[in-house]
């Protein structure tokens, strides 16, 4: 780590309630803040209407406030960072760094699933659609703090991917990489679902001239091999009531020394971050629970 003030960050979709897999990615990006004297912030992602379910945003942090992890600072909602988003589109369309597409997945899917950059070639380009950046970046490769160097297929990562839908949602790429710079993080720790997304946001970094932060990707909570537990999938919420069990399973998966079994939910998250080891933690990219 830099001698930067340590700032990491829990970025919820409200898709649903709070289950172990998602306690997985809050608790292990707390205690690694936390262990580093850092600030731990949480950000409500919740710019995919479609798929939010009412009353989920308040739901998980409740359960948060529930299991004691409290966050520093404001809340921040990227239904808020809507015109921040658009600035920074208008300001790539302007460099040539962004084009309209008119692409299908039927159309991709017979470019042999990449997608090929073709509108991005046109005369007369489209003035509407989903909008796509030109990847001049092309980053393919990074080292994780804890799974290591990673490398991407290059065709994945110098793709022209899309940053904002055509149905006028802004895309996750988009907003993660301009609010994770906006709230000063040093380091993302996720789940490794987002591990193969990395080089994408890095070249966002690059290509809006934002200063890149450390990754740490946490394994996964499988109930089978390849499908993670899920809002989706229907996994079950964490009990707000009684949470110690389910705090004292998160630390177990994430390879952690257990902590005294306490009503004061306090005492046992204190004990955590005094505890709390990092080479301890997998390095794999799925664990299958049972």
């Amino acid at each position: 780590m830099n001698n930067s003030p340590y700032i990491g960050r829990f970025a919820p979709s409200p898709s649903g309630a709070l289950h172990f897999g998602s306690l997985v990615a809050a608790l292990g990006s707390y205690l690694r803040a936390r262990s580093l004297q850092g600030q731990w912030k949480v950000r409500i992602e919740d710019i995919d209407p479609p798929r939010e379910v009412p009353g989920a945003a308040d739901d998980i942090l409740r359960t948060l406030e529930s299991c004691g992890l409290h966050w520093d600072g404001p809340l921040l909602y990227q239904s808020q960072r809507l015109e921040a988003y658009e600035y920074h589109l208008q300001q790539l369309i302007a460099q040539d760094n962004a084009y309209f597409c008119h692409c299908s997945r039927k159309q991709i899917k017979a470019m042999g699933g990449t997608y090929d950059g073709g509108c991005g070639q046109l005369t007369t380009p489209h003035s509407d659609g989903a909008l796509r950046i030109r990847n001049r970046a092309g980053i393919s490769q990074f080292t994780d703090n804890l799974q290591g160097p990673v490398t991407t297929d290059i065709t994945f990562a110098t793709e022209d991917f899309i940053i904002k839908r055509s149905d006028g949602l802004y895309a996750y790429q988009l907003a993660v990489v301009l609010d994770d710079a906006y709230q000063g993080m040093t380091e993302v720790v996720r789940g490794a679902d987002l591990l193969e997304a990395t080089v994408r946001q890095i070249s966002l970094y690059h290509m809006f001239n934002l200063p890149v932060p450390q990754w740490l990707h946490l394994p996964l909570a499988c109930e089978t091999p390849g499908f993670k537990l899920s809002k989706q999938n229907h996994a079950t919420a964490v009990d707000k009531r009684h949470p110690q069990p389910a705090l004292q399973a998160a630390l177990a998966f994430l390879g952690q020394s257990p902590v005294e079994m306490s009503g004061d939910i306090r005492q046992m998250l204190a004990q955590a971050v005094t505890q709390f080891d990092l080479s301890r933690i997998p390095v794999r990219h799925e664990i299958l629970l049972g």
